[in-house]
Parts: C-alpha cells; sequence; structure tokens
C-alpha cells in the first residue's frame, strides 16, 4: 500500500528502508503526531553482546528518540530462561539466573552509544522483564492470561509452522514463549504506556498477540511495527562473517574487525546499509550506493567509519581506518589489529602455523587451516606460508607475527 506519513518516524521509517509490516500504519502515525510515544524492543541475553543482526533494532529505537519518542529498551532477564523459539531448527541451550545476568551486563553497554537515558520525557528507560514474569503465580497466570490464547491460532504462526512442519520437537517450554512476550507487551503498557513494539518480522505472531491480549485485557489500542530479517545481497544473514558472528562489543569482536567487516560490504548493498545503518541523508546514501569500481570503496570506507563511530566511537573509527591504510597501501602491521598471544610454555614446544590461525580466530579449524595453506591464502608477515606444520618457536616471536587469510582477514600473533 502507499501511505503518506505525517509523524516524523513513520516517515523515516518508510524512506529508510526499516519498514516490513505495520498493524494499523494510519492510527500509529497519528497517534506519534499527538504527542511523546513510548516504543519498546525486546533483547533475549543469549550471550554477552548482542551482533550486528540487531543493529537494525537498535537503530530503530535510536531513530524514535530523534524524532521524539521515548525509546524503551527490554532486556529479557525472564524471557531468556524460556528461549524463542521463532524459525529455530532446535531449542535453545537453557541458561543459569547467574549466566543470564552476566550476559545482560554486557548487553547492556552498547545502548549507551545508540541512546539516551534519563529522566526526561523522551529519555530511554532500560527495564528487565524478570521484574514482573519472576513473580508470576503459574495457576493465576493460566486462569488470567492463558484463557485469552487459541492454541488453534498460535499453532498457525509461521515461526512455529515451519517447526512442525519439519516434525521437530517444539517443547511446551518453548511454546509458552509467545504467551511471554504478550504479557510483556501487557505489562509495559499498564506500567509505562507503551503503545508499539518494534522487532524483526520474525517476531510478527509474538507482537500481534500482545496487541490482541492487551486489547482483551486492558481493553486498550496498542501498535506493532517490523523490520525486514535482512539478508546481504548475496544471500548470507546479516551479523555473520567468515569467522562467526559481529558482536557489537568490542571485547568480543575488536574495533579494527567491526571496522573491515563493514568496508567489506558487498558494492551491491552499500546505499542500502548505508539508510539503515548510519544518519547521512538519505540523498547522499543514494549517491555513493550509485557509485562504480574503484570508487564504491570510497563509499564503503565511509560506511565503516560512520557505523563505527555510531558504535564505539569516532576515535575508534579513525584508528580502525588508519590500520587498514598501515596494512592495505603500505604493507606494514598495524597496531590496532585483533591481537592473540601465545605463552612461554607453548612456544618451549613450539606452535605450528596453523594451529595459529586458528588460535587468532582467522579459521575454525586445523583442517580449514591446513586447505587455507594448501590453496595459498595464509601469508605470515606477508610472506606466503606454504608447510602447515611450520613451526613457531620464541625466537619467531621477538617482534609480533601478522598473519593474513585471503586478502582482507589480518590477526597479530604477540609472545605472553
Amino acid at each position: 500500500m502507499t501511505y503518506h506519513a505525517k509523524s516524523d518516524f513513520m516517515r523515516v521509517m518508510m524512506e529508510r528502508g526499516f519498514l516490513a509490516d505495520c498493524t494499523d500504519y494510519q492510527a500509529l502515525d497519528e497517534a506519534l503526531v499527538k504527542g511523546v510515544l513510548p516504543a519498546y524492543i525486546g533483547f533475549d541475553a543469549t550471550a554477552k553482546s548482542l551482533h550486528v543482526g540487531s543493529l537494525i533494532q537498535i537503530m530503530m529505537l535510536r531513530w524514535l528518540q530523534k524524532c521524539g519518542g521515548k525509546p524503551i529498551v527490554l532486556m529479557g532477564g525472564g524471557t531468556t530462561k524460556v528461549g524463542d523459539p521463532s524459525f529455530r531448527a532446535d531449542e535453545r541451550p537453557l541458561l543459569t539466573a547467574a549466566q543470564i545476568d552476566d550476559n545482560i551486563a554486557g548487553i547492556k553497554s552498547v545502548f549507551t552509544s545508540y541512546v539516551r537515558f534519563g529522566d526526561q520525557p523522551t529519555d530511554a528507560l532500560m527495564l528487565n522483564n524478570a521484574e514482573w514474569l519472576d513473580e508470576l503465580n503459574y495457576l493465576d497466570f493460566l486462569r488470567d492470561i492463558g484463557r485469552h490464547f487459541s492454541i488453534n491460532r498460535m499453532l498457525s504462526f509461521e515461526s512455529v509452522k515451519s517447526r512442525l512442519d519439519r516434525e521437530q520437537s517444539l517443547s511446551f517450554l518453548e511454546f509458552n514463549y509467545m504467551i511471554l512476550q504478550a504479557y510483556d507487551f501487557l505489562e509495559l503498557h499498564r506500567r509505562y504506556g507503551c503503545l508499539l513494539q518494534l522487532g524483526g518480522s520474525d517476531q510478527w505472531g509474538n507482537i500481534v498477540n500482545g496487541i490482541d491480549l492487551t486489547r482483551r485485557v486492558l481493553d486498550a489500542q496498542i501498535f506493532g511495527l517490523t523490520s525486514p530479517l535482512l539478508t546481504t545481497s548475496d544471500g548470507k544473514k546479516m551479523g555473520k562473517s567468515a569467522s562467526g558472528a559481529v558482536w557489537l562489543n568490542a571485547d568480543m569482536y575488536s574495533t579494527y574487525e567491526f571496522w573491515q567487516f563493514w568496508r567489506n560490504t558487498t558494492d551491491a548493498d552499500v546505499g542500502r546499509f548505508l539508510k539503515l545503518y548510519t544518519e547521512l541523508p538519505i540523498e547522499e546514501c543514494d549517491r555513493l550506493g550509485a557509485l562504480e569500481g574503484s570508487d564504491i570503496n570510497a563509499a564503503k570506507v565511509i560506511l565503516a567509519n560512520e557505523v563505527t563511530t555510531l558504535c564505539h566511537g569516532a576515535e575508534a573509527a579513525a584508528a580502525a581506518e588508519a590500520t587498514a591504510r598501515d596494512v592495505f597501501e603500505k604493507g606494514g602491521v598495524g597496531d590496532d589489529l585483533p591481537s592473540f598471544a601465545v605463552s612461554a610454555e607453548e612456544l618451549a614446544e613450539g606452535v605450528s602455523v596453523s594451529s595459529l590461525f586458528v588460535k587468532a580466530g582467522l579459521v575454525k579449524s586445523g583442517k580449514e587451516a591446513k586447505r587455507l595453506i594448501a590453496e595459498g591464502g595464509a601469508r605470515l608477515n606477508d610472506e606466503p606460508v606454504t608447510e602447515a606444520g611450520q613451526m613457531i618457536t620464541e625466537a619467531d616471536l621477538a617482534a609480533p607475527i601478522k598473519l593474513t587469510a585471503g586478502r582482507k582477514r589480518h590477526a597479530l600473533i604477540t609472545k605472553a
């Protein structure tokens, strides 16, 4: 449908490519125009950091605040104990309460880079759904909340249906997840006046459940808006690199690697990613995305600098760009490369160069390292590695060693 937005937030969502679907475009748009609208996104604490796959939702919260709304960041201290089954082939591993608390502590830090917290009307809130979920009485919850849910309807949602169609087990524990997420929305509306849930399009069923539940229990109108599930132009899931997840926390994924991930964006994705992950004007995003040949590389550097500045700060972005220039243009080592230290005990025995590639995270296994070496894609201090069994001793590490996998992935090996 064609809809001309009145509110700044809805216009940004539509123009920059954030919008996949909305429960009621016009009513939400009018609510946004009327005043400060609180909106939330939930983040389960399944790891100590979120990854780039969550960045589109974080940017939605940032734009909400910039357009005069109130972001609510909901940590899933309660729902993580259950695990979201949406579009998963298997059950998530159950975490202890201590692991969940540890993960939440790690996740919290990234949000201060994107939204402003405080006591003003548009300042963000950070909440934990364990605050109300941990206190639920099971029988009361079944009677007061469970009676509003139809099993037939829950089975029809694509996130559940796809699992059952493949005849893969869906535990009763996981089946409860969508009820708990719906209850989150009800509680956030009741406690904080929250009117909107944002999320990826895989959350559509869960969001609609929350809207229906709130209408039934409180006779209130609330809204849902989803973003597209992003894949890169070559079909890969957003947020993954050759070495695994691209984490947002610098202690899990170095700022240089983060910068390099964006610098390595394929040509076809540059314009789209500039609109989603930076705040550059639309016209500039279109201009940069339309560049061709070697000119597009300058646009990729701008993309990398803009995204890294938002996540890690301008200083980190500048350092990463300087390191990349040093490594690629001058053949140097680069002070900001991800590094791995090898202990004196290991060096006394000697460490094979193939195992160093594994330790540095440049490959996932010794077998992959040997294949990389055999195919001529491995270099040590910019010289080709020809023997997987080549041994590195303490004498070789008098100065740091630079390992290179392929053309663009590097790491430093140092002596502990």
